[in-house]
Parts: structure tokens; C-alpha cells; sequence
């Protein structure tokens, strides 16, 4: 029986056509692929996919809705469409600090803006003011401010200190932000995974324009240099097979020979050739392209083919979590362990937690991330 497999995308133009010509090529006629054709989506109805690639709900609703139904159906979705749903960046920092894996010290931010139906009662729970004082002697500036749940590079600010902070908190209105330690880096990577196995390392540097990004050395040599790249495999795939990801991309910056890492909820990952260059992109398509093959190959009718990561299967199956090097802390015991610093009270104290209207002012640079 012929395995059918399907490409959900948008405005990329690139990538997807490239990896529905590599998955006919390379299956066979025992496996074909083609961009997913949706004229209805009738509930507990299977639309014969195998395999299906999301490049795209992230942004249509509609499509995260249709894909929850097809792996339900039986359809091995990539990536999974409920723990996407469910999945944001300030968790996954949390996973990885109990995972052992270097992360920037990093605070979680109330929306500036309220929410939509939503008035003053509904934050009786948030004190006001916020400890700033603890969170900046905790940060330090400069220091990134940036959305929990977001990507792109959309919304991403530097800031020198805590007056920049708070213009740029306005400009953010109902988003809830991070801010984060700056991690000033010697090497960076982009790293794709592909079916929790497949690794691909490549030097990146988000400092230079955007096309220039992937065009960069690395700086380690020798034994380090070895040394480094495989603790950033390792890391790479220890981080996926947690989270459950099939397709995605981490990013690491290495400060001291540690690579820190700075995000890795990335479910739909840049994979144009025009960013990414030739070589980066021959290999994404082929490994992409492979596993897809892979995946429909296995695919059981009626059953679930869907992949579901270590942290779910554990926590549903009741093990004992396993602490790593980089250990969680209780907010007391986090207390006593601050630095304190001076700083500025008084401005602090002008700062609002959460805001009525937003104020539409020009603030911190805003970076092109």
C-alpha cells in the first residue's frame, strides 16, 4: 500500500516544494509526498496521511484544530499539535535547568497591558510592586527582554538598564515577557534535530544582518573545539527527546567553553536556502525528507504515530524525576542566595505592574531578531 505524505505550509516557497520532490524521489513509489489539500475537516474523519509535515499553524488556528484531528486519526504529526499548543520558551528554560543544561538566568514578566475581559480584580494575586530590585540584581543589565511564547526574532529588546526596561515594557502591551541574562558569546550555533536523532550544528551569529547570520567560523579549535561540539550534540538531543520534538532548532551561545541554551522551542524552524545557505539547506531537506520516509514506513492504522516526549511519558508514567547539575531552588532558598546590589529605588517605584491602556512610546532598541 502506498504511503501518502503531506506538507502544511504558507509563504515559504522554498523548502517545502524541495522536500516533496526529495520524499518522491527517494520513496519509491512506495511513499509520496505532496503540499496537504483540505476542502473539509469532518470530526473523526481520517484524510489518508501518513505523515504530515506543520510548517504553519502556529499562525492558523484552523490548521492546529485540523492536525489535532489527524493525529487522532492515526496520522504521525510533526510536530506534535497538542504539546506545541501547550509548549513556551519560559518552561523550557525550567526543563532544562532540572536537566542539567545551561541556561541565561532568567525572570518571567506580567503583561504590561491586561489581558482582554479582564480588569483589576483579576490580579488581585500580583503584588505591586514587583520585586524589581530583586529581579535586577538576579539579571543584571544589559540584559534581553523578550516574549515567553513567541519566535522569530519578533519583539526581542536590549536593554542597558531598568529606565529602558520599563519604556520598552510598554511597547509590548498584552505580551507576557521574559527578561533575561546577555550571554556574551565567543561561538554560537543553530542546531537542527530531526526525529530526536538526526543533528546538524551550524555556527550562527545573530549579530550580523540576516542574511549574513549563517556565514560564520568557529572560534574553539583544537581538543575544546571537539569537546564543544559534542556536549552540543549531546545537549541538542537530550533537549528534543524531553520535549518531543521532531523537527526543530537550538540555539547555544558559548561563553567560557559553556554552551548556554538560549531557545529551543522552535517547531517550525527557518529552513529557507536563501537564509540558511546551500549546504545547510541540501541537509535539511534530505534528513527531512528521510524521516518522513521513515515515519510513514512505520505507520500503524488507527493508532496513535505521533511522537510524545520524555517529559510526558515520565510524568504520566510516575518516575522520579532525576535533579540534574543545574539545580532548581526554592524562592527562599533563591533569596539567600542573591547578590544585592544597589540601584535606584525611586525609579523603580514609578514602575507599574500591569497597565489599564498601552502607552505608545518609543523605547529601548529594538533588536532585528
Amino acid at each position: 500500500m502506498i504511503k501518502k505524505v503531506g506538507i502544511l505550509f504558507g509563504m515559504e516557497d522554498t523548502y517545502p516544494w524541495a522536500f516533496i520532490d526529495k520524499v518522491n524521489e527517494l520513496g519509491k513509489g512506495e511513499v509520496i509526498a505532496e503540499a496537504v489539500q483540505i476542502d473539509k475537516v469532518q470530526q473523526g474523519i481520517d484524510y489518508g496521511y501518513s505523515v504530515i509535515f506543520d510548517r504553519i499553524s502556529q499562525e492558523v488556528p484552523f490548521y492546529r484544530a485540523y492536525l489535532k484531528n489527524a493525529s487522532l486519526m492515526g496520522t504521525a504529526v510533526i510536530n506534535n499539535p497538542f504539546w506545541w499548543s501547550a509548549d513556551e520558551k519560559f518552561f523550557n528554560n525550567c526543563l532544562s535547568m532540572e536537566m542539567g543544561i545551561p541556561v541565561p538566568k532568567t525572570v518571567l514578566l506580567p503583561s504590561n497591558t491586561r489581558p482582554d475581559n479582564t480588569s483589576e480584580t483579576s490580579f488581585r494575586n500580583l503584588k505591586g510592586p514587583l520585586d524589581w530590585e530583586y529581579m535586577f540584581d538576579y539579571i543584571g543589565f544589559p540584559a534581553y527582554m523578550k516574549p515567553h511564547d513567541g519566535g522569530g526574532w519578533k519583539s526581542v529588546y536590549r536593554v542597558e538598564n531598568s529606565e529602558q526596561l520599563f519604556e520598552a515594557h510598554k511597547e509590548t502591551e498584552q505580551l507576557v515577557m521574559m527578561l533575561q541574562e546577555e550571554i556574551v558569546f565567543d561561538d554560537y550555533f543553530r542546531v537542527y534535530c530531526l526525529g530526536q536523532k538526526y543533528v546538524h550544528i551550524m555556527p550562527y551569529d545573530p549579530r550580523k544582518p540576516f542574511h549574513e547570520r549563517y556565514v560564520s567560523n568557529i572560534k574553539a579549535t583544537g581538543e575544546s573545539r571537539k569537546k564543544l561540539l559534542k556536549t552540543v550534540h549531546d545537549y541538542t538531543l537530550k533537549l528534543n527527546q524531553a520535549l518531543g520534538y521532531d523537527f526543530n532548532t537550538v540555539e547555544f551561545a558559548v561563553r567560557d567553553g559553556v554552551p548556554y541554551a538560549i531557545d529551543f522551542c522552535n517547531p517550525a524552524p527557518d529552513a529557507d536556502i536563501h537564509s540558511v545557505g546551500q549546504e545547510n539547506f541540501d541537509w535539511i531537506v534530505e534528513h527531512s525528507a528521510k524521516y518522513a520516509i521513515e515515519k510513514a514506513k512505520a505507520h500503524k492504522p488507527g493508532q496513535n504515530n505521533t511522537s510524545w516526549g520524555g517529559f510526558l511519558r515520565n510524568s504520566i508514567a510516575s518516575t522520579t524525576r532525576k535533579v540534574g547539575k543545574v539545580n532548581l531552588k526554592t524562592a527562599a532558598q533563591a533569596k539567600k542566595t542573591a547578590v544585592k546590589s544597589p540601584i535606584n529605588k525611586k525609579k523603580v517605584a514609578k514602575a507599574a505592574t500591569v497597565k489599564k491602556a498601552p502607552a505608545k512610546t518609543k523605547a529601548a532598541t529594538k533588536s532585528k531578531k
